[in-house]
């Protein structure tokens, strides 16, 4: 009798999950959002209670589905033979306080971290920026030396989670973070997404640059055009794109 077939999906639960975070992982450098190791993507299963997490110091191009790393909402490995990325207390902490999100992306792109590390948000300049966040990109005030020493991956979530909260953002509606110093954080309904408001996060950064450096006392798109540019991609009668 020939041996019975294991279905992978019922061997490894989490199968699918780390799929999703290591594609995710692997649009880093192709999108070039970093080089080397600086930046990682996870994918949140809020059934399971667990999310994937790129594993610490471990190149691109050396990742596999397997290398990913389980973590739990309260900070316990569940899964995988390599340590988490350095970041996974602040991904930990987002996940906890921004319901509805499922992916998450830090990266150290270059015009995204010239923001923050001039501790600036970034305001809506253009059309571009309106089309993927209807406000200014949130910087967050430089952490304090007993955050630090307490817990600084911790407390970079917390930092960003006070100034949502404070601010009275929708972290749906506004799926980008600057942190001051440091560089940015970018969320959204999948691993894939968040990358994807990761790239944007940097053109609108460079965008916003360019501008400044033709005039440096550039005006703020009107309320009226950025409501506008938002509400046609993302209102209740949005009207672009293709009708599903």
């Amino acid at each position: 009798m020939a041996p019975t077939k294991k279905n992978p999906s019922k061997t490894d639960p989490y199968k699918s999950l780390k799929e999703e975070a290591w594609e995710a992982n692997i649009e880093i450098p192709r999108r070039n959002l970093a080089i080397y190791t600086w930046g990682n993507v996870s994918a949140f299963d809020p059934d399971k209670g667990v999310f994937a997490i790129k594993p610490s110091g471990v190149a691109y191009d050396q990742l596999t589905p397997e290398s990913m790393v389980l973590v739990d909402l309260e900070g316990q490995v569940v899964g995988g033979k390599l340590n988490p990325s350095s970041d996974t207390e602040t991904h930990r902490v987002l996940y906890r306080n921004f319901s509805g999100i499922r992916g998450i992306t830090h990266t150290h792109s270059p015009y995204a971290v010239a923001w923050a590390q001039a501790r600036r948000s970034v305001p809506v300049y253009g059309t571009t920026h309106a089309d993927h966040c209807a406000a200014e990109i949130p910087c967050t005030v430089i952490m304090d030396a007993q955050a630090v020493k307490n817990n600084y991956e911790l407390e970079t979530g917390n930092l960003i989670v006070a100034m949502f909260q404070k601010k009275k953002i929708d972290p749906l509606h506004s799926p980008m973070a600057l942190v001051a110093g440091h560089g940015p954080f970018t969320w959204g309904k999948s691993a894939a997404q968040s990358v994807y408001h990761g790239a944007v996060l940097e053109e609108i950064c460079k965008m916003a640059q360019l501008t400044l450096a033709i005039d440096p006392r550039a005006a703020a798109l009107p309320e009226y055009i950025i409501r506008k540019h938002w509400e046609r991609k993302h209102g209740p009668a949005a009207y672009y794109g293709q009708k599903k």
